[in-house]
């Protein structure tokens, strides 16, 4: 029995981590010899999370590991694409497709979604930090307040969104890069005096670590700024950390504490700020005069993004539930705005109504029966594609 209550590699490979209906849809189907019947079924979204106008889809090299060595193809967006759920006239759009036996893919309904639902909400989150910070440092902390078993997955998806680093070990492992941190509140206070604290660091700590001193232990924030200032010699930051539990304001704390460093010469020294930081509050604390931000609990506990998997055609016959929109169908977007169209054939070219040009085909094959047909870029890549989308939106402004 495994030590810890995470689903490991096996076990999602064997379709244990499902919902208990495939497995009985499974065995009805079986017995009435409806498994290998050829299905097409979809991936969509209704809508984003708290009125989002667009994604960043994320999860997918997952999806294909998962079905790798199936009778089945996939094809899909490519991971790291900025999306929306809709198409321009409201057709939601089909984001991956899988075709093949249906019994091939109904095991394994549960955990795909769950791949691209967890890790695109983690990433469109990071890619609006990485917004509202205007260009500045973003970090990922946010690997301790979620299960340690997604470590990895938080790390990778907030990295591609956007983030410039990440904190864990098997997260920078992941993404192959160095882990980035500072110091917690706990050596402070095993060392027993700030000062010490910040001398034992700078003494024993691997000297291409960048020397960034987390100065709210104790005291005033500017005052603890000014010891660390004073102790290290190639200080390169000074990190706050204060959520709303303490007391002041944080856009206040941090003109201050830049004030009293620059007053004594220290205008090369930055701050870094962590502590309930978010999208919606970067970007006040960047104008204060924030350098880079930690940000934790909003990352790794980012809106779940709702993708559903639906059956959409069945020997070559359109189908569809109630609320979905039946057959095969491909997606458009246009490479200038990022709106999407969908249409009924790879031929039929949907205009874009803003940008009045043509719209191209966002798909690519994943998968074809079973085999690898795609490359496998870098995360950093993937970042680098989700970076270069996000500047031209905001050029576009």
């Amino acid at each position: 029995m495994a030590k810890f209550f995470g689903a490991s590699d096996q076990d999602i490979s064997d379709g244990r981590t499902t919902d208990i209906y495939f497995e009985r849809t499974m065995k009805v189907l079986h017995e009435r010899n409806l498994l290998g019947v050829d299905t097409l079924s979809e991936f969509t979204v209704a809508s984003l999370p708290d009125s989002w106008p667009w994604g960043v889809f994320c999860g997918s090299e997952e999806v294909i590991r998962l079905f790798e060595g199936r009778e089945v193809d996939l094809v899909g967006i490519p991971e790291g694409t900025i999306f929306r759920s809709r198409s321009f006239d409201g057709i939601k759009v089909p984001l991956l497709k899988i075709e093949g036996p249906y019994g091939e893919y109904c095991p394994y309904e549960s955990p795909a979604l769950g791949f691209i639902c967890y890790s695109s909400g983690v990433a469109t989150m990071s890619a609006r930090c990485k917004i509202a910070a205007e260009g500045k440092t973003v970090l990922s902390f946010g690997v301790r307040r979620m299960h340690p078993a997604l470590a990895p997955v938080i790390d990778r998806a907030s990295y591609i969104g956007g983030c410039d680093a990440v904190s864990s070990i098997i997260g920078a492992e992941t993404v192959e890069q160095e882990p980035s941190g500072t110091m917690p509140h706990a050596l402070v206070i095993m060392i027993g005096d700030q000062r010490e604290a910040f001398k034992a660091f700078d003494d024993i700590v691997e000297p291409d670590v960048p020397r960034v001193a987390l100065v709210d232990t104790y005291c005033d924030e500017k005052f603890e700024a000014i010891m660390a200032c004073e102790t290290v010699k190639d200080l390169f930051a000074v990190r706050l950390d204060t959520p709303g539990s303490r007391r002041g304001n944080f856009p206040d704390i941090i003109r201050e504490v830049r004030w009293e460093m620059d007053s004594r010469g220290y205008n090369n020294v930055k701050i870094i700020v962590s502590g309930g930081l978010c999208d919606s509050n970067i970007n006040e604390l960047s104008k204060a005069g924030a350098d880079g931000f930690g940000v934790g609990t909003s990352i790794s506990n980012a809106p779940t993004i709702d993708f559903a998997m639906d059956i959409v055609e069945k020997e070559g016959k359109n189908v569809a539930k109630r609320g979905k929109f039946g057959g095969r169908k491909f997606a458009f977007r246009c490479e200038s705005c990022f709106e999407f169209g969908v249409s009924r054939s790879p031929q039929t070219v949907p205009v874009c109504p803003y940008c009045h040009r043509e719209m191209r085909l966002a798909e690519v094959k994943l998968l074809e029966r079973g085999k690898r047909v795609c490359d496998q870029p870098h995360p950093r890549g993937i970042r680098s594609k989700v970076m270069k989308q996000i500047e031209r939106m905001e050029l576009g402004k």
